[in-house]
């Protein structure tokens, strides 16, 4: 993604921006969304949009839909991307979602072909959409899996194999443009598991027929408002028995797995993140935050850093808060982690013996080591009796200081604060 990074100079005043975005979410209530379908077929037959607008309206809870779509028959990503009447559209106003959709089997066919012929331009769509509104969700429209698969080859040849790669190709598209994901696929899977007398495609096997619209049309409301599609009056030319079976399956399918699908609450857009590795009492981080522009890293000992990935020494050992503020034009986000620094002062014992720390109380032993013995002793002099190997966890063990013991060819000893 093509993120541009601003310089944030004043720990002040990235908080008091936090501070301010944070007062002004507060009490706004959303209820309207401006949602861009970007498409074809799969999109505009019965007029998913509409569909959509209508089955909001009918719920009573003053929820609405303003659509626009731009949806070719057959279209590719590709396709959509050299085409100059997408971008007007993306441009035409900030939306708040922008829904993706592949041509229907593109996203099944092999994963390198995917890398070349589909990834990028989803990339690129999602790049002038974050270009136009850094803060609009760009959500992948998950399709399904045609009525007997594709016969082209094996892996695809089958409903359920089909609709497998179609799921993991749009999650993996949706990581790699920081997008959510409407699980209209997984919908469809799990309707035809449990009510196979529903039909959902049309006489071609392929294309929805109006059940498998409304169904879209459901997971869609449950995918953008993050509420449940059960109860909407609107059933389009379906039995009632059919709509709210359907109305259940998309709210089984997307609101019991919002994480999985990256939904976010609406007004949550930028997630702060981050890993990082430890090497004695330096740490090397990595940021994995998401829709962030600007970050502001608290390490705990009173230094600071605005880097991205910064790398920090402690002077010291100590139990020390970590603390990651994300922020962006649309929000932000902090985190915290405590981690413990107390191996200081044992590196002069062997440098080919290491400890590192993967999380708190988790611990690893690397190095060049042959028939290692591990011992930990606590501060009483009693040795725990569990058999550690290169993997120490104490994550069950009581609060305090423990002396790790490693033997071998080589040896060394830590101590560490748990």
């Amino acid at each position: 993604m093509k993120l541009v990074k601003q310089n944030v100079i004043m720990k002040q005043t990235i908080l008091s921006l936090l501070i301010t975005l944070v007062i002004s979410l507060a009490g706004n209530t959303q209820d309207s969304l401006s949602v861009l379908f970007i498409g074809n077929s799969y999109t505009y037959v019965n007029d998913l949009p509409t569909m959509l607008e209508n089955l909001a309206l009918s719920l009573d809870q003053g929820d609405i839909v303003f659509h626009n779509s731009q949806t070719i028959g057959g279209a590719t990503f590709q396709s959509h991307a050299g085409n100059s009447i997408t971008y007007d559209k993306i441009n035409s106003q900030p939306w708040d979602f922008v829904v993706l959709q592949a041509q229907s089997q593109e996203p099944s066919f092999p994963e390198s072909q995917v890398n070349t012929e589909t990834l990028p331009y989803a990339i690129q769509l999602a790049d002038s959409v974050y270009e136009n509104k850094f803060c609009t969700d760009v959500m992948m429209f998950m399709t399904w899996g045609r009525e007997n698969g594709d016969p082209q080859w094996a892996p695809i040849s089958t409903f359920s194999g089909m609709n497998d790669r179609l799921r993991s190709a749009y999650m993996r598209i949706a990581d790699s443009v920081q997008g959510s994901i409407s699980s209209v696929g997984s919908a469809w899977a799990y309707v035809r598991a449990t009510n196979p007398t529903i039909n959902l495609y049309s006489a071609d096997g392929s294309h929805p027929s109006v059940a498998g619209t409304y169904l879209a049309a459901c997971t869609f409301y449950a995918s953008l408002f993050r509420k449940s599609p059960v109860g909407a009056t609107f059933i389009a030319t379906l039995d009632q028995s059919t709509a709210t079976i359907l109305q259940n399956a998309a709210a089984i399918s997307v609101l019991d797995s919002l994480e999985h699908w990256n939904l976010r609450p609406i007004s949550e857009h930028t997630q702060a993140g981050f890993s990082f590795n430890q090497n004695n009492n330096s740490l090397t981080f990595q940021n994995e935050s998401t829709k962030a522009t600007n970050y502001l890293w608290d390490f705990g000992d009173g230094n600071t850093s605005t880097d991205e990935n910064p790398v920090h020494t402690y002077l010291a050992d100590g139990v020390y808060t970590i603390q990651l503020t994300a922020l962006s034009d649309c929000d932000g986000d902090i985190i915290t982690q405590e981690i413990t620094i107390a191996n200081l002062g044992f590196d002069n014992l062997n440098d080919r013996v290491k400890l590192l720390q993967i999380e708190k109380g988790l611990y690893r032993v690397e190095g060049l080591l042959d028939d290692v013995d591990v011992r930990v002793i606590n501060t009483m002099g009693i040795e725990i009796n569990k058999p550690f190997g290169l993997s120490i966890d104490l994550r069950g063990e009581p609060k305090g200081i423990y002396f790790i013991q490693i033997k071998s060819d080589l040896s060394k000893s830590f101590k560490v604060l748990n």
